[in-house]
């Protein structure tokens, strides 16, 4: 009995020292590498399965019925495999399945490879990669253990029928080489095939392995028209510099333009960077050469602090508009140092505007801004509560040298330094009534140049204090429901000493939730409420057991004297503020809605604002509408009245449309719209769109775009979302 048990052992190990390492024969090092990740080959316990193991009368081992050999994520299925000691030849009888973790799959009908398993013959061969792209061949063979040759081979990422229809496309081919190191797959006398019809012949084509994250080659090609550039066509090309850096190019061809763009990625041990631009030489500036540049990046630096910049340039004010790279007006480009921990925070940036608006002058903008924040918490033992330390200093810097008036600020140069302390203390009162208290005080510091309304140096002081009280009240409702109630006061005062300073970074502020109980709605120091002040506000939630909830708010702020300093639609202006009127709703994931308004005493609005989302198995809709009332101050002359929509709706399975629009309600006109549709299914995406913008400046103009991009799925997409998958079935 110990002999038959010692004999099975061994016709069991001498198998698996065959036929497990067939696999990793098969897949090359992508599978010893994934292999080596989980478990080594050496330590990983194997096992195989069989009705029936035995010796053949001529010495040949065989394993038969159900054969199935496992090691770490191997499995490899065979209906009988025969093993030659003396020759060290492997036959298996198939059907024949070896799977790789399922990013890699070989099927065959049969197999006869040499005991090294580096070379071989597999017949009725298809290899699967990532359960998507499918080769299918007569015969494929094994070569040096790296490369698969399959002849008369069929490649799609389309679902395959059995009664022989084609699929809806695929590339034949003479013979495909795939070398398993390099993970590339080589094509020779291909044709790709629509429906089995012939549309492109290549002599040869090379395309990545689909397991390949990163090759170097061309990326989806894509074709568009519009009114100011033409018919042209963009043809990206890929660039893997190593590991960690990567180029690529695109050319972009049209009738009425030439364009290079190019983008460099880079990523290193403590950040990364990402550069892009382009050059152009187009007829819409015929004698000048026109481009951006953009630049991004951020990097760990020394003891927790981070490094951050983003640099924007562009050649002339119509350039990005023209070629639909973005709609920004202005450009800022930033260099930003932080650190962030617990109860400290140090920043400092840099900052510089480049302005796109034909009404602007570049000199006469703050063009160089410098700011550097210093925050502190700390929390005193003696007298309990927190307390903050904050210092804060902003430089602007214009180019123009022209004086500053008292209405314009031509070439006004101003620095300034801000120092603040607070300390803020709370406590619970009787009634469940929450006390809170807030007091502080503020200093400021501004150097002027090249101003004529103001001195050149200034300063001022700022105490503060402020007690607001909060009576949160909370019920649960007979169906479950729980609902909070919270009435908000708050008694303030705050009084400004010292020199008139100019407005710099505080022009346009807004009064919603975040700022209605600061001391200072202003959003910097540059200028400071004063007077006393009363703030009352009533808040509403509702939680419903069902999944929807509802949340409301009303708030105004009552002063003792008149508030000068905000514009007449910020809400904040003259003795009262506006009051506040704010809500939203939200149905589990499917629909949330939000708005907010500022009414007047006389219940009339000066802004308002809706904003809605809807998601759904078959459409999504986005939208938002805005009104705002004239403001010269704001630089709005007449009233805006703005709707702007995006959403797309489900056809069938496979073909979705698209719409979005930015309509102008003043002016009684769109300003942009746009219409596309996308067919997707297993194996192919195909994206049509057109957009118009509508808008015109001295230096932009209208323009209508169309759009056409083609991608076949498994080489040039990662189907990872849901899609339709084609139907065998005539029914």
């Amino acid at each position: 009995m110990p002999k038959t048990v010692k004999f099975k052992t061994w016709r069991r190990r001498a198998l698996l020292s065959t036929v497990v390492p067939l696999w990793l024969g098969l897949a090359g090092p992508a599978a010893v590498a994934q292999q080596t990740a989980a478990t080594t080959d050496s330590t990983a316990p194997a096992m195989l399965v069989a009705d029936r193991v035995f010796v053949s009368p001529d010495r040949k081992l065989v394993a038969e019925g159900h054969v199935e050999a496992y090691q770490g994520d191997i499995r490899l299925q065979a209906a009988r495999i025969v093993y030659d000691r003396q020759s060290g030849t492997l036959s298996l009888e198939g059907p024949i399945r070896i799977d790789q973790g399922g990013s890699l799959t070989v099927l065959a009908n049969a197999a006869e490879l040499d005991a090294g398993l580096r070379n071989g013959i597999l017949r009725g061969a298809r290899m699967v990669f990532d359960q998507q792209v499918q080769l299918a061949a007569l015969q494929m063979t094994r070569v040096e253990g790296r490369y698969s040759q399959l002849y008369k081979t069929s490649v799609t990422s389309c679902d395959v029928c059995s009664d022989g229809r084609p699929p809806l496309w695929q590339i034949r081919a003479e013979r495909i080489t795939h070398d398993e190191q390099e993970r590339q797959l080589y094509f020779e006398s291909a044709q790709l095939r629509v429906r089995d019809v012939p549309v492109f012949y290549f002599p040869s084509l090379r395309l990545p392995d689909p397991t390949l994250d990163r090759a170097t080659g061309f990326l989806i090609p894509s074709i568009s028209t519009s009114s100011n550039l033409g018919f042209g066509i963009k043809l990206p090309y890929f660039v893997t510099l190593g590991p960690h850096r990567d180029l690529t190019l695109t050319p972009y061809v049209s009738a009425q333009s030439r364009t290079l763009d190019l983008r460099y990625r880079q990523a290193f041990r403590t950040g990364q960077i990402a550069l892009s631009g382009a050059f152009s030489r187009d007829d819409i500036q015929p004698n000048d050469g026109r481009g951006y540049f953009f630049a991004e990046g951020q990097f760990d630096v020394f003891r927790d602090f981070k490094l951050s910049f983003d640099l924007k340039t562009v050649s002339d004010r119509g350039y990005l508009a023209d070629y639909d790279i973005s709609d920004t007006d202005r450009l800022r480009s930033d260099i930003t140092l932080t650190r962030v921990r617990r109860d400290q925070l140090i920043q400092g940036s840099l900052y510089s505007y480049q302005t796109l608006r034909d009404t602007e002058d570049q000199a006469l903008i703050p063009s160089t801004i410098l700011t550097g924040t210093f925050e502190q918490r700390l929390f005193p033992k003696h007298i309990g509560g927190e307390l903050r330390l904050k210092l804060n200093g902003s430089q602007f810097v214009r180019d123009s040298s022209l004086a500053a008036t008292p209405t314009n600020p031509n070439g006004r140069d101003m620095t300034r330094i801000s120092a603040d302390i607070i300390w803020l203390r709370s406590w619970l009162v009787p009634y469940g009534i929450e006390a809170n208290l807030t007091t502080g005080l503020g200093l400021d510091s501004f150097a002027l140049a090249d101003d004529a309304a103001f001195d050149n140096e200034a300063s001022r002081i700022t105490p503060r204090v402020a007690l607001t009280f909060r009576r949160p009240m909370v019920r649960v409702t007979a169906t479950g429901a729980r609902q909070v109630l919270e009435p908000i006061v708050q008694l303030g005062w705050t009084h400004v000493t010292g020199d008139d300073a100019p407005n710099e970074a505080s022009n346009i502020a807004e009064f919603d939730q975040g700022n209605l109980l600061a001391l200072s709605r202003f959003p910097e120091t540059d200028a400071r409420e004063d007077g006393a002040t009363l703030v009352y506000g009533l808040s509403f939630s509702h939680f419903d057991p069902s999944g929807w909830e509802a949340s409301a708010s009303i708030a105004q702020v009552l002063r003792s004297d008149q508030q000068g300093g905000f514009t007449s639609t910020s809400g904040l202006d003259g003795k009262n503020s506006n009051i506040l009127v704010a809500g939203q709703i939200g149905f589990a994931s499917d629909l949330s809605l939000t708005a907010r308004a500022l009414f007047d005493e006389e219940w009339s609005v000066s802004k308002a604002e809706f904003r809605g989302d809807i998601i759904r198995d078959r459409f999504d809709l986005s939208g938002s509408y805005l009104w705002l009332q004239a403001d010269p101050a704001e630089d709005r002359t007449v009233e805006t009245s703005e709707l702007w929509v995006d959403g797309s709706y489900a056809l069938n399975s496979v073909w979705r449309a698209g719409a979005s629009m930015r309509f102008d309600i003043t002016g009684s006109r769109a300003t942009r719209a746009g219409l596309g549709v996308t067919y997707r299914n297993e194996c192919v995406t195909l994206d049509l769109a057109v957009n118009r913008r509508y808008t015109s400046t001295t230096s932009v103009e209208p323009k209508t775009e169309f759009g056409f991009t083609l991608s076949l799925n498994g080489f040039s997409v990662k189907s990872d979302t849901k899609t339709s998958r084609r139907t065998c079935s005539r029914t």
